[in-house]
C-alpha cells in the first residue's frame, strides 16, 4: 500500500484520484488550494466546478492544508497548472523527506526560465521525480474508460514503482527513461491543438487538419530531440498519441480555445468563459518559442500560433503565411 497525495483538485487531479481509488490498495489524499472547494468536496464528494458527475469515495481524504496533505506520503502527484508548480513545491520543500517521490502530471513549460516541470522540481529539491503524460482526457479516465499513459523517470526503479502504483484494469502505464521527450511531447502538443482548433473554427476541412497534425509532430520532435529527447518517444503515446487526442477530441480545452479563435472571438473573452479551467497551450506557446530560440530550432506553426494568441494576427493570415513558406524536403 502506498500513501499518495494528489496536489491539485482540478479535473485532472480529481480524475487521477478516482482512478487510484478504483484500483484500491492506496491511502489517498486530495489537496485543493481553495478551502471553499475542499469544503464542497468533503460535503458532497462531487467536483461540480471542474469534473461534475463523479463521486469521490469516502475513503479519500480531502484537505486545503498542504503540509497535512503531504505528511508521510510516499508519492506526491502534482497536478497543479504549470505556472503554480514552483510556488507549490517551494512551499513544501522544507517538509519533504528524501524518499518521497514527486510525480508531475502538469503539462507545460515554465515561463521565463523555459524549464520543464521536472527541471523546476530539481531546481528546488533533490527528491526522486518522474512525469506522467500521454493521451488521457480527465473525463474518460474518471469514467474508467481504458487508457494508456507513460510514466517516465531517469531512475528505472522509480518508474517501475509508479507503474505498480498506477496500474489498474482501466489504466495501463508504460515506463520510459526519456523524461525530456515525454515532458516536451505533453507540453508542445497543446500548442498544436490550439492550431488544430483554429483550423476547425475556420472550417478548413480534413486535409488541412491532417497536414497540421503531421507537421506538428515534426515540429515537436525537432525541439524535443534538440533538448535531449528521443525520436521514438515522440512516435509513441507521449507524442503522436497525445497529439492526435488533443487535436481531434472535443473534450480538449486547447482545441476548444482554438476553435473559438478561428471563429473570430478574442482570447480574453474566450478565457473569461472557461470558469477557471486552464488551457496550458496559451501559456506554453511563448515559452516554447523561447526554448526553440535557445536551441535554434525552427517552429513555424508555434510561431504563427503565438502571433494569433498574443499579437492579434488574423487566423486566416496565419494559415496563408504557413502555406506560402518556401518549399522544402519532408
Amino acid at each position: 500500500m502506498s500513501r499518495i497525495a494528489v496536489l491539485g483538485a482540478g479535473a485532472w487531479g480529481t480524475a487521477l484520484t478516482l482512478s487510484l481509488a478504483r484500483r484500491g490498495g492506496h491511502e489517498l489524499t486530495l489537496w485543493s488550494h481553495s478551502p471553499a472547494l475542499a469544503d464542497h468536496l468533503i460535503e458532497t464528494g462531487e467536483n461540480l466546478a471542474y469534473l461534475p458527475g463523479f463521486i469521490l469515495p469516502t475513503g479519500v481524504q480531502i484537505t486545503s492544508d498542504l503540509p497535512r496533505a503531504i505528511f508521510e506520503a510516499d508519492v506526491l502527484l502534482c497536478v497543479t497548472p504549470s505556472q503554480y508548480l514552483r510556488e507549490t513545491i517551494t512551499h513544501i520543500a522544507p517538509l519533504l523527506t528524501r524518499n518521497q517521490i514527486i510525480l508531475s502530471a502538469s503539462k507545460g513549460i515554465e515561463e521565463g526560465s523555459y524549464l520543464r516541470m521536472t527541471q523546476v522540481l530539481a531546481s528546488i529539491c533533490d527528491n526522486p521525480s518522474g512525469v506522467l503524460s500521454g493521451p488521457s482526457f480527465a473525463q474518460e479516465v474518471a469514467a474508467g474508460l481504458p487508457t494508456a499513459i507513460v510514466l517516465a523517470s531517469s531512475d528505472l526503479a522509480v518508474a517501475q514503482t509508479l507503474q505498480r502504483d498506477f496500474s489498474s484494469p482501466t489504466l495501463r502505464p508504460y515506463t520510459n527513461d526519456d523524461v525530456a521527450g515525454v515532458e516536451l511531447g505533453g507540453a508542445l502538443k497543446n500548442v498544436i491543438a490550439l492550431a488544430s482548433g483554429v483550423i476547425h473554427g475556420l472550417g478548413l476541412g480534413s486535409n488541412t487538419s491532417a497536414a497540421l497534425i503531421t507537421r506538428g509532430i515534426a515540429e515537436i520532435t525537432r525541439l524535443a530531440v534538440a533538448c535531449g529527447g528521443r525520436r521514438q518517444t515522440l512516435a509513441g503515446l507521449a507524442g503522436v498519441g497525445d497529439l492526435v487526442l488533443t487535436c481531434t477530441g472535443t473534450l480538449s480545452r486547447n482545441r476548444t480555445v482554438g476553435v473559438e479563435l478561428g471563429k473570430g472571438r478574442k482570447l480574453p473573452d474566450i478565457l473569461a468563459g472557461m470558469n477557471g479551467k486552464v488551457a496550458e497551450g496559451v501559456r506554453s506557446t511563448a515559452a516554447a518559442l523561447g526554448l526553440a530560440a535557445r536551441y535554434e530550432v525552427e517552429m513555424p506553426i508555434t510561431t504563427q500560433m503565438d502571433l494569433i494568441l498574443h499579437h492579434h494576427k488574423p487566423s486566416r493570415d496565419a494559415i496563408r503565411d504557413l502555406m506560402a513558406r518556401p518549399g522544402r524536403d519532408e
